[in-house]
């Protein structure tokens, strides 16, 4: 009787005395925890971008609970629905949309990665000026200098003046052109720029002839002061 717990399958000896298996026995511990498994990946799947969950292209029924359940708050009502998931996942076979998920996970982990070189070299040519762009040169000697000193300038600026980050969104996405990196608007913080073009490049030139007759404006307001004096 032992040997059959431990097997987990029942047996019997035929007439040669060799033995035969004619029926499985339920672990229930094993069900337990491939139960456990699978509600751990609803939870996960719960929380999911939508546009992710939908590239999982799960069955109808599943992606509509997910959805569902990522809007509710945790209580008991969504651990109702992730357990109702729960068992429509364990009907299924999990392996195609377990190996998608981890294509995703390590795509994100690579654009969560490049995302950081963007913003390391955005806050060094803001910071450091002149000596952080001699080195992206070095290193991206394709780029555009006139067009990243601009950048750099009115980024600058703008932190100065505490205004709204706008060129330096418009920096963040001209490195992301200039490294080759992906566009991703999960880690994208330009949320309404286009990629850089030619009439982006007449903005910041126009940008450009703003800035200069601020300068001319304060240099006259100045020159005024000292004449009241």
């Amino acid at each position: 009787m032992s040997q059959e717990q431990e097997f987990d399958y029942e047996y019997e000896y035929d007439d040669q005395g060799e033995i035969v298996y004619y029926a499985v026995r339920p672990n229930k511990t094993r069900i337990k925890k491939d139960m456990a498994v699978l509600f751990a990946l609803s939870e996960e799947l719960s929380e999911l971008p939508p546009a992710q969950l939908k590239a999982l292209e799960l069955p109808d029924n599943i992606h509509k609970a997910l959805t569902e359940a990522s809007g509710m708050p945790h209580k008991g009502a969504r651990k109702r629905l992730l357990k109702f998931i729960t068992g429509q996942l364990n009907k299924i076979d999990t392996e195609p949309y377990l190996e998608k998920l981890a294509r995703m996970k390590s795509q994100s982990a690579h654009a969560v990665r490049e995302h950081h070189i963007a913003e390391r070299w955005r806050a060094r040519l803001i910071n450091d000026g002149n000596v952080a762009l001699t080195e992206l040169l070095n290193e991206h000697p394709q780029a555009d200098r006139q067009q990243l000193r601009q950048l750099i300038r009115n980024a600058q600026k703008e932190t100065e003046l505490a205004k709204p980050p706008k060129s330096s969104r418009l920096l963040y996405r001209y490195l992301k052109i200039l490294l080759n990196i992906d566009d991703d608007t999960e880690f994208d913080d330009v949320l309404e720029d286009e990629p850089i073009n030619n009439s982006e490049s007449q903005e910041f030139e126009d940008q450009e002839y703003e800035d200069d007759k601020y300068d001319e404006d304060e240099d006259e307001e100045e020159n005024d002061d000292d004449d009241e004096y």
